[in-house]
């Protein structure tokens, strides 16, 4: 499944607030409307120094590293699955691992940058991104190399922070061209990592995809540390709801990890149960624990608001649909080709799985423009009606690659289109001191339906495996695709009874 969410990225509409109180997004429009106003300097203050060259460089590389190892699962996760002797249920988990750190710590990265300085929270974050990388590349099992993706799934914060040095020290207009290079760095570094694991795995070994890009990491960061001038702490009266943080991360590594052992199949009844128990608990602690917070992680009670209730709801079940697809493509590319699958190696699957995720960064710009002249109502219809097309299309028509390389293009492009108009709208649609705590909860709202999607993909494939083989049969994969349809069908619904002067 894509280290970035459904679609690639997010995108919405900028405030005037500081950076802290938004999530990490990949989409440059939004970035750039935020980062002229990411911090405030107070007035009569020094004047920070200016970046160089070569500080800008620095962060652009590390970018690069960055984006590089957050893409270089999905290709290999066939692979992954083999070397450690796990099915797809627990092999899901690997790729959901780095999302669910990263979506906890994308709302106080900013805060914390903003509390203890940029730099110094940055070269914080990338040193625990460089433990979790060896711990990675020196896994012997899958609950080691998933300590170490969570880990390194801190580096989702690095954006963020990126933002706030340039803005510190440089002017409007070039920290609007400085975060343009980081994100496009960042954009093609995952595009390197889904071309370079299967030369590397195969070259090399599995661990070297997880070593290699951590070295660059590393490597950058060191320079960061030498070019970059330190930032002072700004005056922050927010505090960090590190309760809400810590009852988030548990609840979504319980869910996750709990739907991995539902879906073997190896527990009783009365485990499923207390499983079940465990992740109602912790989620019934975050949410009393959110709604009496003083300054809360994700305020809760956008949820009881028209707009910004299905915004969530539909980004929820389009991000549970992206998951499934996510992860049953590469099953498929890799099975073997006396069934119905190709047989390809991981360097082959990056190849085929480039054109998606181009497909994805580019639905960005183009969803944000087409729900400012369209009207997000009708632009989330369109998206998701060729997607239940290409869907059911998918069922019937999987038997070259071409096909499935095709589908996941136009998928990924109508999910990409379809969750930036939905977050164009919650933006306008709050009021401007909200838009940070709004869009941090779809931020948190994709991750859970891309975990939960692709556990669900994950538990399909291993209960319709084949008793001689082991192997997931075809119309275990075809029971995927039509789960996919399902909740593609429901964003359907949703959209079509919800009144149009709802939408902002």
């Amino acid at each position: 499944m894509s280290r970035e969410g459904p679609g690639g990225s997010l995108a919405g509409v900028g405030s005037p607030r500081r950076w802290g109180r938004g999530p990490a997004s990949l989409s440059s429009r939004r970035n750039e409307a935020v980062v002229s106003t990411a911090v405030r300097v107070p007035e009569g203050a020094v004047s920070p120094p200016r970046l160089g060259r070569r500080s800008i460089g620095a962060l652009g590389i590390l970018a690069l590293a960055l984006g590089t190892l957050q893409s270089v699962v999905e290709p290999a996760l066939p692979l992954l699955q083999r070397e450690l002797g796990v099915g797809p249920a627990e092999g899901a988990l690997v790729g959901s691992a780095l999302l669910i750190t990263g979506a906890v710590l994308t709302p106080v990265a900013g805060k914390l940058g903003d509390r203890y300085g940029g730099k110094r929270v940055l070269l914080s974050l990338m040193a625990v991104v460089a433990v979790g990388g060896l711990l990675s590349a020196l896994a012997p099992n899958l609950p080691v190399l998933l300590v170490g993706q969570a880990l390194q799934g801190v580096m989702v914060g690095a954006l963020p922070l990126s933002f706030i040095l340039v803005r510190r020290h440089l002017t409007t207009g070039e920290s609007q061209a400085a975060v343009g290079v980081v994100l496009a760095l960042f954009a093609g570094g995952s595009a390197i990592g889904m071309s370079v694991a299967g030369p590397i795995a195969h070259g090399l070994s599995w661990q070297w995809i997880f070593a290699l890009p951590t070295v660059v990491v590393v490597a950058a960061a060191l320079a960061v540390a030498v070019w970059m001038p330190h930032d002072p702490p700004a005056s922050s009266g927010d505090r960090i709801d590190w309760a809400g943080v810590a009852l988030l991360s548990g609840t979504l590594f319980a869910l996750m990890v709990g739907l991995a052992l539902v879906s073997s199949g190896d527990l009783s009844p009365l485990a499923i149960a207390g499983v079940l128990v465990v992740v109602v608990g912790l989620a019934s602690w975050w949410v009393l624990v959110e709604r009496r917070a003083a300054a809360p992680m994700v305020d809760l009670r956008m949820l009881t608001a028209p707009v910004t209730g299905r915004s969530f709801l539909l980004t929820l079940v389009i991000s549970v649909m992206f998951g499934i697809v996510g992860l049953l493509l590469p099953q498929v590319f890799a099975a073997p080709v006396d069934g119905y699958g190709f047989g390809l190696s991981t360097g082959e699957i990056g190849l085929l799985l480039l054109p998606a995720a181009v497909a994805g960064a580019l639905s960005d710009s183009v969803g944000g423009l087409a729900a400012r002249r369209l009207g997000a109502r009708r632009v989330v219809l369109m998206a998701m009606g060729v997607a239940a097309v290409v869907l059911a299309a998918l069922v019937w028509l999987h038997d070259a690659a071409w096909q499935l390389v095709a589908a996941k293009v136009l998928i990924a492009f109508a999910v990409g289109v379809g969750t930036t108009a939905l977050l164009a709208t919650t933006a306008v649609a709050v009021k401007a001191e909200d838009t940070g705590i709004a869009t941090s909860l779809l931020v948190v709202t994709r991750v859970v339906g891309a975990v939960v999607g692709a556990q669900v993909a994950g538990g399909i494939l291993e209960a319709g495996a084949g008793p001689a083989t082991g192997l997931p049969t075809e119309p275990a994969f075809v029971t995927g695709l039509v789960v996919a349809g399902l909740a593609t069908a429901l964003s359907l619904v949703v959209v079509r009874t919800s009144r149009k002067g709802t939408w902002a």
